[in-house]
């Protein structure tokens, strides 16, 4: 098969104002960037007001493997299969990272013949949203420095800053600086950081934004620190949250482009899955839900991760309630959960992995169930998607749907990498039908609730834990939080995205563990606490090989080697 670049580029795009009007959206709010982008005015979701609302799909996946399992790929696919069946699908996902496009991970354009087009412009840059969020976070981190430069007539404590500098960059000794080195007129010296742009809080907010006034105001209620008495001190009292929302006026527009089949894709934003809420934008949803019969999105990792924080932040932010749940499944993830195999990123796969053995795949099935179990918490209607890969068996496959079945979920074997939409149909049926059911969607905690509560509840109920235990560091900041009015913040639990646990380590569904909680923190302009369980990395690091080393241009200036 040829290379999702080659492919990318043989495709004949349909001009992308026929994409836009196949949505319906009003000529006087498209922007051209380009050929084949578009941005689109918010003043389109208004307009489109009085159109009947779109059925709504959120796109998960049971615990993934380092190599991922195909989400993207699959919403792609699934958008494409809804074609098929005469439906108007509209695909909403995050923008992609050039810090992991040149690292080892690729691109995130989907693959095969489920992509999103233009691929190269989609993975480098697109319209430029992500350095204007670079631009505006680092404006606050110089303009907070310069503040303690001049006086610091906040009393901040610098050893209670919180906001780092980001770069869109996987750069792994950048993770921790020393800054204002040099003469007095450098700055005060203390000690730094850097995260990659996806996980700044920046990104967050703009993605949980529903207009401009509520980016201003989300930008106001970043907290970066705290002053000697213990208060916080907030991007309004710097006065940089006006600067920065001019910084990300057009960067709040969501970008238009297509898949290969033509179907409309708003790309926009990209927080990180680990540490935020790992979804695409409410305002691309917003603007999908008006557009179409049908809106997919994706959520970041397994649905213990973006899905749960789909369900618990993201809607209660635009207000929307999804219809039905896809949980992506691929035989290769559930035989790595039964604990037998270990994958290595940049690495071939182990034989055994790819031998016919249906007693490996039973032993990795737990994890499907528990995820499809934190689905129906939620109310939502789940379909288990089988992402089938060319080294499958049968007999797994039926293995898988026996289980699903017995678990309460419809499934469908979904060949669109090699097949397009036309290899996705059978999954989008069992979509379809999902979602005619009566929802009953439900978030998983009241936001009354104390943090402690949710945070407890999160673990219990979803990653299948005996309980929390709070370090007496952790413990101290709920209860600061708490008496700081954050109390009735959702939680964004960051812990690893490679086990249901906050151990990597534990495969399948563990059960008897109780989560650490070592440290919390809070992103305020976002909307949430995080609780953090186990040692996050916000700046990625290279591989001795990245993709970067073969990344280039040809004789005729071409991209070559971009995946």
């Amino acid at each position: 098969m040829a290379s999702d670049l080659d492919i990318a580029r043989a495709a004949t795009l349909r001009p992308i104002g026929d994409v836009a009007a196949d949505m319906g959206i009003p000529q006087e709010y498209l922007e051209p960037y380009g050929k084949n982008v578009m941005k689109v005015g918010l003043e389109a979701i208004d307009s489109m007001a009085d159109r009947p609302k779109a059925k709504y799909v959120v796109v998960s996946a049971i615990t993934p493997t380092p190599l991922g399992e195909g989400k993207t790929t699959t919403s792609v696919g699934l958008a494409q299969g809804l074609g098929k069946l005469g439906k108007q699908a509209v695909l909403t996902l995050r923008q992609p990272s050039m810090g992991p496009t040149f690292g080892i991970k690729g691109g995130a354009a989907g693959g095969g013949m489920s992509q999103v087009v233009p691929m190269e412009t989609l993975n480098l840059h697109l319209t430029g949203d992500f350095h204007a969020v670079t631009a505006a976070h680092n404006l606050l981190a110089a303009l907070l420095d310069n503040h303690l430069h001049h006086g610091n007539e906040l009393d901040i404590d610098p050893r209670s800053i919180t906001w780092p500098r980001v770069l869109d960059v996987n750069d792994r000794a950048l993770r921790q600086v020393v800054i204002g080195l040099g003469g007095r007129a450098d700055g005060v010296t203390r000690q730094s950081s850097f995260d990659i742009t996806a996980a700044s809080e920046v990104m967050a907010l703009l993605s949980l934004a529903s207009d401009l006034d509520d980016l201003r105001s989300r930008l106001g209620r970043i907290v970066v620190g705290f002053t000697r008495s213990g208060a916080p001190v907030t991007a309004e009292q710097l006065q940089g949250a006006g600067s920065m929302a001019v910084i990300l006026r057009e960067a709040l527009k969501p970008n238009l482009l297509q898949t290969l089949e033509g179907t409309p894709a708003l790309i926009h934003c990209g927080p990180f899955g680990n540490i935020a809420t790992g979804n695409s934008s409410v305002v691309a949803d917003l603007v999908g839900l008006r557009g179409g019969d049908y809106v997919v999105t994706e959520a970041g990792f397994g649905a213990d991760m973006g899905a749960e924080r789909f369900f618990n932040i993201k809607c209660r932010a635009s207000g929307q309630s999804p219809d039905a749940a896809v949980v992506v499944v691929t035989t290769r993830a559930l035989k790595a959960h039964s604990g037998k195999f270990r994958i290595v990123p940049g690495k071939p796969l182990p034989d055994e992995l790819l031998a016919e053995n249906t007693d490996d795949v039973e032993a990795g099935a737990p994890n499907l169930v528990k995820q499809i179990e934190n689905i129906r918490l939620h109310g939502v209607s789940p379909v288990v998607a089988i992402n089938s890969f060319p080294t499958d068996h049968a007999s797994e496959h039926e293995t898988i749907r026996r289980i699903a079945e017995e678990a309460g979920a419809r499934v469908a074997v979904a060949t669109h990498f090699s097949d397009g939409g036309a290899g996705a149909v059978e999954l989008a049926e069992a979509v379809r039908d999902a979602a005619e059911e009566p929802s009953d969607f439900r978030p998983l905690y009241d936001l009354d609730a104390s943090l402690h509560e949710k945070i407890e509840t999160v673990a219990r109920r979803v990653y299948g834990a005996d309980g929390i235990d709070p370090s007496a560091e952790a413990a101290k900041q709920l209860a600061a939080y708490e008496a700081a009015g954050f109390g009735t913040l959702p939680v964004c639990i960051a812990k690893t995205h490679l086990s249901l646990s906050s151990d990597a380590s534990l495969t399948g569904a563990p059960t008897g563990w109780r989560m650490p909680v070592r440290e919390v923190r809070v992103s305020a302009g976002a909307g949430f606490v995080y609780p953090i369980a186990g040692t996050m990395r916000t700046m990625p690091g290279l591989s001795r090989h990245p993709a970067a080393h073969a990344i280039d241009l040809d004789d005729d200036g071409e991209i070559v080697n971009l995946s």
